[in-house]
């Protein structure tokens, strides 16, 4: 039985990972939807879907799958396109919630992608939610130029979120757990920080060594 699904599409960091499963033999492979296709025409043509298809054609010649094999593919929005794809060649599949093993498998493998793309393990390990929107937006507003190219641009919560305004101060760490999000190595209790102050959903401060600013 093969078994298909996606881990981070819901993620504002990075593309997003399509993978599939052969059960009784625990064959994974997978690719990754590349983030220009997020971006401009692309997204609003929703190009994403149709690479999804790309990626099961050629994990499918991998795994040398046939058309009488049984496919569960995960029942979300991102294989809409598969489906049909499916429909039109044949092939034999059931649309579910994808369960373990491959639901673990693919969360990992899109944690070690993003933890590839800069992204701390300690912020996945020690952070509830790591990927919730707002948790990422301020990883990335610490180094805005070099990481602001690693989100899905075309999703209109970045629009609406990507040119906030943002202000810096400084302040004296009383906390002896603070940890820059630049460099990701510790601030000093009672050290000089450096802050950006921006303001979301709520206001949000980032602190970070004065040689990260």
């Amino acid at each position: 039985m093969i078994q298909i699904d996606d881990a981070g599409s819901g993620s504002l960091l990075g593309g997003t990972v399509i993978g599939a499963l052969r059960v009784e033999t625990n064959e994974f492979q997978y690719d990754i939807i590349p983030l220009n296709l997020y971006q401009d025409e692309f997204f609003e043509n929703k190009e994403y879907l149709n690479y999804v298809v790309t990626i099961v054609e050629q994990i499918f010649s991998k795994l040398n799958v046939e058309k009488d094999e049984e496919i569960q593919v995960c029942q979300g929005y991102m294989f809409d396109r598969l489906k049909l794809w499916f429909d039109n060649n044949n092939y034999k599949y059931m649309s579910t919630e994808i369960k373990d093993p491959l639901q673990s498998i693919i969360e990992k493998t899109f944690e070690e992608y993003t933890i590839s793309l800069g992204l701390p393990e300690s912020f996945i390990v020690y952070t509830k939610y790591p990927f919730h929107f707002h948790r990422i937006l301020k990883w990335v507003y610490a180094d805005y130029e070099n990481r602001s190219p690693l989100c899905k641009k075309g999703w209109k919560s970045w629009k609406k979120y990507r040119d906030l305004d943002v202000e810096f101060s400084s302040e004296i760490i009383k906390s002896k757990n603070l940890v820059c999000l630049k460099c990701n190595n510790p601030i000093e209790k009672n050290s000089n920080a450096s802050v950006k102050i921006y303001t979301s959903n709520r206001l949000n401060k980032i602190y970070l060594h004065d040689h990260c600013m």
